[in-house]
């Protein structure tokens, strides 16, 4: 299933689709606990991530897809390919503190933006063998080079 789910995560056509699904696929997520969302379901890791608003100061929440590494948490600010980057990764530069739902498991968490040599290795290493579909999300940015955080239980 994993197999098919990166296949299809390569298509243009799935970029559009999942944006417009990701207010349902947080709906699911929410009342199950992150139990239940669509990446689980494609047997990917998947997360709730609440970060606090750069402007608002309010808690907000979204579902992304993580990398597992060690007893961190691998994300990247792919925005589906889009030219700009999630709010989400605007909001962890500005408060780097921020908390992540795992199959109902709540984790505080600090977010370091990867930069340079480590931002490179991990990218080649660990994030795209686990979702390919990343470097599509990319060339389709316009230049844009997608944030990579570690999250980092604290």
């Amino acid at each position: 299933m994993i197999k098919v789910a990166q296949w299809l995560g390569r298509k243009q056509w799935f970029a559009s689709a999942g944006r417009k699904l990701v207010p349902a696929d947080l709906a699911v997520q929410r009342r199950t606990g992150g139990r239940i969302g669509l990446a689980r379901l494609a047997g990917l890791s998947s997360m709730l991530l609440t970060t606090t608003g750069r402007r608002s100061g309010l808690p907000r929440e979204v579902p992304l897809l993580y990398v597992p590494h060690g007893d961190d948490f691998l994300v990247v600010g792919s925005n589906w390919g889009q030219a700009s980057h999630p709010a989400w990764s605007a909001n962890l530069l500005a408060h780097p503190e921020a908390e992540v739902d795992v199959i109902s498991r709540r984790v505080p968490v600090r977010a370091v933006l990867l930069t340079g040599e480590e931002r490179e290795r991990l990218w080649h290493e660990v994030v795209l063998p686990f979702w390919p579909a990343y470097a599509d999300y990319a060339r389709r940015a316009g230049g844009r080079e997608l944030r990579v955080f570690r999250l980092t239980p604290r």
